[in-house]
């Protein structure tokens, strides 16, 4: 049985973990294959709203197992509040029978967070993702595989401590870390989580050599990938198809559909070049911004926003390989008198159609668009009305107002990609569905 991939094809915040929960019912196994707690996937089921940084949105599916897998970068502390709240929440502790922590992922210690709060340029989180990574790269870094082995080492500790404790004051920070700082934090580690560490890349691929849905979940977006983005503007793992099989410890061989999530506009968070990017001072972008709560889940920044970037969209496909697009926030454009798409760019009087290489040429570039109508503004529950209309009738876009119906089927036209799933509000039943596809499903409102 195939694997199928859900990827941001923006620069992150595009509604992924929305699309996850409504797919995980489908799904035996929801994988997060990278990244880290710099991810936020918010799940709205009526009236609560889960915020999740690291534990795969498949959460709320109780028959679904959790993997965070080989390529992840691991804070466990934030870890433990996650399945503390789900915990009050629900009275359930997946940890001890449903969510599995890979043996290869990387952990991240209180020094990796002291290290990355020291970054004035990119704009990261702070959550010591950067740092954890590049020692894994620099081949130094502590994997949950190697915590018992390091503990019973006195000489690879004190190794260890020094090394954290250089790297700090190079950066102007005297902190020192200690053997017994380094020692109380990975013993706790390896007491809260041992049972929960385990071998996850052959898990899968038993899983899959014996039939069974595995959904891999990408963090961030298609602009922010290490090699392919807006560097350096970019997070520190690959976020593509191409990462999503390695990540998960699997062969690409298994995946055979690959979902890209994409707002009706574009938004991003902290520094970088953004050619669609409207000022704060324009009417339509303070409309976005409010309407659409455009707040980052895991920094609580409040996001840049502009109108849906096509180009930078054909690059995310182009890395990618979509079979299909998820839309979101189409109800978050509704009483614009008009609506804007960028179909290419202008740098220094020549045409563009992609992206350049270089951060400092991005941002020279200045978009061309195309102009469509507005649609009125309607409330919540005339969206989800609506929403429930068309999955009951199989309506499909038809169900929208026309001229929103039609902006829909110029992004397919413009990008070449089949639209699966519209997003018309924050609640899991706002969504339409094509019928016949994988979002084609009836919706369980509360699963625990």
């Amino acid at each position: 049985m195939p694997a199928t991939v859900v990827l941001g094809a923006q620069w992150g915040d595009e509604g992924k973990g929305k699309a996850i929960d409504q797919l995980a019912p489908r799904f035996g196994w929801t994988v997060r294959f990278q990244g880290g707690n710099n991810a936020g996937h918010t799940i709205v089921i009526g009236d609560t709203t889960l915020k999740l940084h690291q534990i795969p949105s498949g959460l709320p599916t109780p028959h679904c197992n959790l993997v965070l897998g080989d390529g992840m970068v691991i804070d466990p502390w934030v870890l433990e509040k996650e399945l503390d709240s789900w915990r009050e929440l629900t009275g359930e502790r997946p940890e001890e029978s449903r969510l599995f922590i890979s043996e290869r992922a990387s952990v991240i210690l209180p020094f990796h967070r002291m290290y990355d709060s020291t970054d004035k340029v990119v704009g990261t989180t702070g959550r010591g993702i950067g740092p954890a990574y590049r020692d894994r790269i620099e081949r130094v870094g502590i994997r949950f595989a190697d915590i018992e082995g390091i503990l019973g080492n006195p000489g690879a500790m004190l190794e260890i401590s020094k090394r954290m404790t250089s790297q700090l004051l190079s950066v102007g920070m005297r902190e020192e870390i200690t053997v017994a700082n380094l020692e109380g934090d990975l013993r706790w580690i390896l007491d809260r989580f041992s049972k929960s560490i385990a071998p996850t890349g052959p898990m899968l691929d038993i899983a899959l050599r014996n039939g069974e849905n595995v959904l891999l979940e990408g963090a961030q977006g298609a602009m922010l990938d290490i090699d392919q983005g807006t560097y350096p503007f970019v997070t520190s793992s690959v976020t593509s198809r191409a990462n999503a099989s390695h990540g998960a410890g699997i062969h690409p061989g298994h995946i055979d559909a690959c979902l890209g999530v994409t707002k009706a506009y574009t938004t991003r968070v902290g520094n970088g070049p953004f050619p669609t990017e409207i000022p704060s001072s324009d009417p339509s972008g303070s409309h976005m911004a409010t309407i659409g709560h455009e707040f980052g889940t895991t920094t609580g920044r409040p996001r840049r926003t502009g109108w849906l970037d096509i180009p930078a969209l054909m690059e995310a496909q182009r890395v990618n390989g979509f079979t299909g697009l998820v839309l979101t926030k189409l109800d978050v454009l509704a009483g614009l008198e008009e609506i804007k798409i960028c179909i290419g760019y202008e740098m220094d009087g020549r045409p563009m159609t992609m992206l350049p290489a270089r951060a400092e040429d991005v941002a020279r570039c200045m978009p061309v668009y195309e102009t469509h109508e507005g649609f009125k503004s309607i409330s919540e529950e005339e969206w989800l009305d609506m929403a429930q209309k068309s999955n009951d009738e199989k309506k499909w876009i038809d169900s929208l107002p026309a001229t929103a119906a039609s902006f829909v089927k110029r992004i397919e036209e413009l990008s070449g990609i089949p639209v699966e799933c519209i997003g018309i509000g924050a609640d899991r039943r706002a969504t339409l569905s094509r019928p016949g596809g994988i979002f084609d499903l009836e919706f369980e409102m509360a699963n625990f």
